[in-house]
């Protein structure tokens, strides 16, 4: 398995010329994987030797905003670029609890239509991951008359033996994510490559005995 790691962003609180706020792109088996999407990714985007219409799937670490005010326009201009088809394999965003209603709402209120179907699963903290004062109770947002118009997805919990979150498996790895302590709820996350059976010359072998 192939895996090319490019870092588009590495500063916080905000971009600089020099500089982009925090996102990387892991690039494997022809997709594309965001990981974090501050102001100014889409600009990083383009410098890069990426194509923005490659990302399948976007992890998002925390709520701050130097690590999500780029999705919302990413979004957009991703639909812009393609047509529309419902039956295209959604985008599937990954991120802690509250995600859902921000990308909701800024479309919604933004007037912003997309061509092409995303799930955001959400992730469900646990109270020990930032100050009890800073720590929000986003559960049942956009519930009611709202829900039937929010993007889909699951909502994912703590799996206390794993003591981790299990995002996605395939043949080749699984994808976990796990808890971190900063001033708001935030996740790491693990791509763990599966062992692989090795190929041996089994007539070249017996030939040397």
């Amino acid at each position: 398995m192939s895996i090319e790691i490019t870092f588009l962003g590495t500063g916080s609180a905000f971009p600089s010329p020099s500089r982009g706020a925090s996102a990387l792109v892991l690039r494997r088996e022809g997709q594309c994987w965001l990981f974090d999407c501050g102001e100014g990714t889409q600009t990083q985007l383009m410098k890069s030797h990426l194509r923005a219409a490659k990302i399948t799937k976007i992890f998002i670490t925390h709520l701050h905003g130097d690590h999500i005010f780029g999705l919302p326009g990413l979004l957009c201009t991703l639909s812009l670029q393609s047509s529309s088809d419902s039956s295209k394999t959604p985008i599937d965003i990954y991120g802690p609890l509250g995600l859902r209603s921000f990308l909701w709402r800024s479309l919604e209120l933004s007037h912003s239509q997309l061509l092409f179907p995303y799930s955001v699963h959400e992730l469900v903290p646990t109270r020990d991951q930032c100050p009890a004062e800073e720590f929000r109770d986003f559960f049942g947002l956009d519930r009611g008359k709202a829900l039937a118009r929010v993007p889909p997805g699951r909502v994912l919990h703590l799996d206390l033996k794993q003591d981790s979150y299990l995002l996605l498996e395939d043949e080749q790895l699984v994808v976990r994510a796990f808890r971190l302590f900063h001033r708001v709820p935030s996740f790491g996350f693990v791509l763990e490559e599966k062992p692989q059976p090795g190929k041996l010359n089994v007539r070249e072998l017996e030939n040397r005995g």
